[in-house]
């Protein structure tokens, strides 16, 4: 009988340790690569990890497993601009917790299946391209504490099974296209069995059921009717921008309210007919018209060679393409090689400069101005034509890739865009192979860089006024990348060095850091190459460069605080610019201390006006941050770069500011 115990025992822990050994789920593999399968474009590559074939996605990017690491438990994936639909498998991962896939594009219906999650807690797909209803299926989340459905372009009535969430405490809904009244309390013009086997409650219920709701956001939809009164308590934005009949808030015109879009009601049926589903299984469905079967036969087969024709025009416009071998292993074997077709349309409208050119116009590249880890600045004059700054990147041959020459084109692409008068002119690149060149042109500006006169003993040709031009230009310039180009353009590494002064001390803002942004953009996708054959890359499917707006408006605060005080960004005695200037900024009886003591004069108003501006550009919250159009508009409307009249009277000041003239 002890035996026979033991071997019972035996039996129990060989099958624990089976259980223990067994592999990563598959249904949640599955259910992760069907989700990738419905992504049609990811311009980040943020899924080139994901792997089909790897047993084991936790090591996939955006994706979080169990401490045990047999589940996924989160899968976080936040504005990487993926674009496609919500894969109903997700409704698989049985264990998911959390599901964050906000500020993307995807597009279609929200799945019924999600309502299968159990164990989810946070549904946040806000910032989206989502449309249709709310599945009822969604109340079936019953460890939900946050759903975030926030901009997207859903529609329809809310579901009242909302109502039946009881660990809910957050629910965003805001900026879409619901309509019909805020679901309150419960009703009986719905039954469980018009939603199908997820609803388990037939009893249901409005919000105000969900005991735990805290914050809940209502805005900007079409809702009709009233504000529940149980849901009093929440702020009158919650409700701003509807068709609600409370005027005290802001709501929408009659005018759209009229013109809302069509809400889904659901059907009434006379109780003296059977439904739908009882009279599919009595009567067999009417089989289609022999015409109308040949009509869609044939209108199917011409569909499908239309886009077999397009599937091979555009192969063939790929192989039409100039051809380049992007190594994908560190070896020299033709093996490790896959052959990529690049536009070569991209680059059609810049101007493109020979090697022999470029070295005649710099002195044998004898007269550098600059230089980096990355690259050394010549200067140079065209025969017959301006002064030339050219940016030179150092790299040797062996270790120039595919993708480094594609988003080399696309830098050049993007650079020649630029089109202001306080940005400077990229005049055309150079691209040779004997010897290996990559270069960019840029026209020079030629009282050099504003770092010079700041810092090597020329501040004295800076007047305030000087400054105070150099200052509006400067913000003008990046109001245009930021707010007037299509996609925005933001400078890499934005300080003194990377402004040039024209004779007249007119800024030029020049990215001479740009090829940070290649290097980087390559080596991201250098390793997503897996085998080998041909890649078609066209330009609309590259990664754009890095897009830095709120840092640039930072470092534009740091840099005025750079133009006034004379001082550099960081000091080794004297630590960082800004931490020393935070005593004075807001002191109006202090202000003046910043002031660079080689400045004879200044203007207390103009001051006052750039340190109540670099406060806003440094501002520890970022969302506070105004924007380069409202800084540009504050410092122009409110600094005066006229000669004031009181400085008239001193022959010595009237001799300082002319020089700004």
């Amino acid at each position: 009988m002890r035996s026979y115990a033991s071997l019972q025992l035996l039996s129990v822990f060989s099958l624990l340790l089976f259980v223990t050994c067994d592999p990563f789920a598959r249904d949640e593999v599955w259910a992760l690569t069907a989700f990738k399968e419905a992504i049609y474009e990811d311009p980040h590559m943020v899924l080139s990890s994901w792997n089909a074939l790897d047993a084991d996605p936790c090591g996939w990017s955006g994706i979080s497993c169990s401490f045990a690491g047999d589940h996924v438990v989160k899968i976080n994936i936040t504005g990487y601009s993926l674009r496609g639909f919500l894969a109903p498998e997700l409704g698989q991962i049985k264990f998911l917790q959390q599901l964050i896939l906000h500020g993307n594009n995807l597009i279609g219906i929200i799945p019924k299946e999600l309502g299968m999650l159990k164990y989810l807690q946070v549904l946040d797909l806000g910032a989206n391209q989502l449309t249709g209803p709310i599945p009822p299926e969604i109340a079936n989340l019953i460890s939900v504490i946050k759903i975030n459905l926030q901009s997207n372009g859903l529609t329809g009535s809310l579901p009242p099974e909302l109502g039946n969430l009881k660990s809910l405490q957050e629910l965003r809904l805001d900026r879409n296209r619901f309509q019909g009244s805020v679901p309150a309390s419960s009703s009986s013009d719905f039954t469980s069995s018009a939603y199908g086997m997820y609803a388990s409650n037939t009893n249901l219920t409005g919000l105000c059921q969900a005991s735990e709701l805290k914050v809940a956001d209502f805005s900007y939809n079409f809702f009709t009717g009233s504000i529940p009164k149980c849901l009093g308590y929440l702020p009158s934005t919650s409700f701003q921008g509807n068709c609600l009949q409370n005027k005290d808030l802001r709501q929408r015109s009659s005018s759209l309210c009229d013109h809302a879009p069509p809400a889904r009601t659901p059907q009434t049926t006379n109780p003296k007919q059977q439904p739908a589903e009882d009279l599919s299984n009595q009567h067999p469905r009417a089989s289609k018209p022999a015409w109308l079967l040949a009509l869609e036969i044939v209108t199917g087969t011409m569909v499908g060679c239309l886009f077999l024709i397009a599937f091979i025009t555009a192969l063939q416009r790929c192989k039409d393409k100039s051809s380049l071998i992007i190594p994908w292993k560190k070896s020299s074997s033709q093996k490790d090689h896959v052959t990529v077709y690049i536009d070569s349309e991209m680059l059609k409208d810049v101007v493109r400069f020979s090697r022999m050119e470029l070295e005649v116009a710099c002195e044998d590249f004898s007269n550098i101005i600059g230089s980096s880890p990355d690259s050394l600045v010549y200067k140079g004059t065209v025969k017959g034509g301006p002064e030339i700054a050219v940016i030179s990147l150092c790299i040797k041959e062996e270790h120039w890739t595919g993708y480094l020459e594609l988003y080399f084109q696309r830098e050049v692409a993007d650079l020649a865009r630029l089109n202001n008068e306080n940005a400077g002119k990229l005049l055309g690149y150079c691209s040779e192979s004997t010897p290996f060149t990559r270069m960019l042109v840029f026209e020079y500006a030629s009282n050099g860089t504003l770092y010079e006169h700041l810092h090597y003993g020329e501040g004295c040709q800076l007047t305030w006024t000087r400054r105070m031009k150099i200052i509006i230009g400067i913000a003008r310039g990046l109001k245009y990348f930021h707010a007037e180009l299509d996609p925005p353009f933001t400078i890499s590494e934005l300080n003194s060095s990377s402004v040039y002064l024209t004779e007249d001390f007119s800024p030029k803002l020049v990215d001479f850091e740009s090829w940070k942004s290649i290097l980087a953009r390559s080596e991201k996708n250098s390793g997503s190459i897996g085998g080998q054959g041909a890649i078609c890359v066209l330009p609309n499917s590259l990664e754009g460069r890095h897009l830095d707006v709120q840092g640039n408006i930072y470092a534009f605060g740091v840099l005025l605080l750079e133009i006034i005080s004379g001082r550099p960004p960081h000091c080794k005695d004297k630590g960082r610019l800004v931490d020393w200037a935070k005593d004075f900024l807001e002191l109006p009886e202090a202000m003046a201390y910043v002031v660079d003591p080689e400045l004879k004069h200044f203007r207390f108003e103009d001051l006052n006006v750039i340190c109540e501006v670099v406060n806003l550009c440094i501002h520890p919250d970022p969302a506070k941050q105004p924007s380069m159009q409202e800084l540009s508009t504050i410092l122009e409307s409110r600094i005066d770069t006229t000669i004031p009249a009181d400085f008239k009277a001193s022959s010595l000041a009237w001799a300082e500011l002319a020089l700004s003239s």
